[in-house]
């Protein structure tokens, strides 16, 4: 069994030697969940979601994300949302900008937020430096948050710079609609971020391989986890370690399709040997091809070799079918 399958940190080996694999674009991801915990208020809460951040330290996240509205979630004490909803940054956000400057990482920090007027559900994405970059306002609140007055967000959800990569966020919700998942791809997400209050499951799986994109779930209950763009779990929480979980994961690969890309495997092979991992899956006929050497970038690679990423091509192939059904 994997150290990730039962939730223990997958790079625990790595964690203070985290170049000494020589990949280019190594990135540690880190989720949080509040399964079985239980706060007095959001005070109490957010304290608690800190001291849980503190246990990640020592495995040197590049970011952290935590749950959906985590700091109102399993609380004893009752709120109103008027009162809980804050003009970023307020009460539940400055306790992270902070943390996220002491311990040079992202965190991405879900809550209720004012905005022109309106309450969203949303997620603030904060900086190594402590400072926010953007926020993310959830597009598909369930019912029961509709009726407590929560807005929708546009349809339009952004994607964000990173130094480690471009990302995005969807909202718990969210994962039962197309439209962001696939707004976030066409913009270059290579991670998206799930706050939830549920885990999703095999949603989120389908969500990773189908979008060909690393998923980090937060949950509010159960199993928080990080996909790998096949839609395999990478790392995830359990009964042995209910409330963090941490990955450190490869940048520098890419979906295609195999046929015809097979042919040019040998060759691929014989120039670059142990510097690229191919991994096919023989049944979904997809292969995965990775850079295991700094100086070695995908994007080289499939130049030199005329291929395109999978959602690249299916998107070349759409457009042919486009104008051919057109001149029919």
């Amino acid at each position: 069994m994997s150290a990730g399958a039962i939730g223990l940190p997958v790079n625990f080996l790595k964690a203070e030697n985290k170049n000494d694999a020589g990949l280019a674009r190594q990135v540690n991801l880190s989720t949080v969940s509040i399964m079985d915990m239980s706060a007095t208020d959001s005070k109490d809460m957010v304290q608690q979601v800190l001291a849980i951040m503190e246990q990640i330290v020592p495995y040197q996240p590049d970011i952290i994300c935590l749950p959906e509205i985590f700091a109102y979630a399993n609380i004893s004490g009752k709120y109103e949302l008027k009162d809980a909803a804050e003009k970023v940054p307020g009460a539940v956000v400055t306790p992270f900008m902070n943390f996220a400057a002491m311990h040079h990482c992202y965190v991405i920090c879900p809550t209720y937020v004012q905005h022109e007027g309106n309450v969203y559900i949303a997620a603030v994405l904060i900086d190594r430096q402590g400072k926010i970059v953007g926020t993310y306002h959830k597009m598909r609140p369930a019912e029961s948050e509709l009726k407590m007055g929560i807005k929708p967000g546009k349809y339009d959800p952004p994607v964000f710079q990173t130094d480690f990569g471009t990302i995005g966020i969807q909202i718990c919700f969210d994962i039962k609609y197309e439209e962001g998942w696939n707004t976030l791809k066409e913009k270059g997400a290579q991670i998206i971020f799930w706050p939830s209050a549920y885990a999703a499951g095999q949603e989120i799986s389908s969500r990773a391989w189908r979008h060909q994109v690393f998923i980090v779930t937060s949950t509010g209950k159960d199993t928080s986890k990080i996909c790998d763009i096949t839609g395999e779990t990478i790392a995830q929480t359990g009964r042995w370690q209910r409330n963090w979980t941490t990955a450190t994961v490869n940048l520098e690969k890419t979906f295609i399709l195999t046929w015809p890309a097979v042919t040019l495997f040998p060759d691929m092979q014989k120039k670059y040997g142990a510097k690229l991992k191919i991994t096919t899956f023989s049944e979904e006929e997809w292969t995965i091809i990775e850079s295991l050497d700094a100086k070695l970038k995908i994007a080289d690679v499939l130049k030199e070799y005329n291929l395109k990423p999978v959602h690249e091509k299916l998107k070349e192939l759409s457009q042919e079918h486009d104008r051919l059904r057109e001149k029919a």
